[in-house]
């Protein structure tokens, strides 16, 4: 279970170096711009990673449904919006502004999933993250 848990750690630690480099490029061109040179650059990565160690043709994608291809244009939308907001807001205000819609649309998931576990518990986990981000943005104000 530790190697998992820090494998989640790792990935959002990626996630926050990601945006700041992608916010980077965003300055240098647009958000747009950025997102789409984020996505060539992760293709030739990929693509490299699989020519080294296989893998990559093995699955059956004509198998998934439709629905389950709109990872990709969300994956735009979200390095855009990212490389924008990080710009005007910063770093710290960005990061938990997308872990609470992260976490948000998790629970939201969960529940429409039926996965078992205390609402309650979700529902405070949400309210205490928007709580943070409330007493940061409170701070800077006061």
């Amino acid at each position: 279970m530790i190697i998992f848990i820090a494998l989640a750690i790792a990935s959002g630690l990626l996630v926050g170096l990601s945006r700041q480099l992608n916010g980077r490029l965003a300055l240098s061109t647009n958000a747009w711009e950025s997102s789409f040179w984020n996505h060539i650059v992760g293709l030739g990565f990929v693509s490299l990673i699989a020519l080294i160690g296989g893998g990559l043709f093995t699955g059956a994608p004509l198998d998934a449904p439709w629905w389950a291809y709109l990872g990709g244009p969300i994956g735009v939308l979200f390095i855009a919006a990212g490389s924008w907001a990080i710009n005007r807001i910063g770093a710290a205000q960005t990061a938990m502004l997308i872990i609470a819609g992260q976490m948000i649309s998790g629970v939201l998931i969960d529940f429409a999933m039926g996965i078992p576990g205390a609402a309650w518990a979700r529902i405070l986990g949400v309210a205490l993250i928007l709580a943070g981000i409330w007493v940061t943005r409170q701070s800077k104000s006061g």
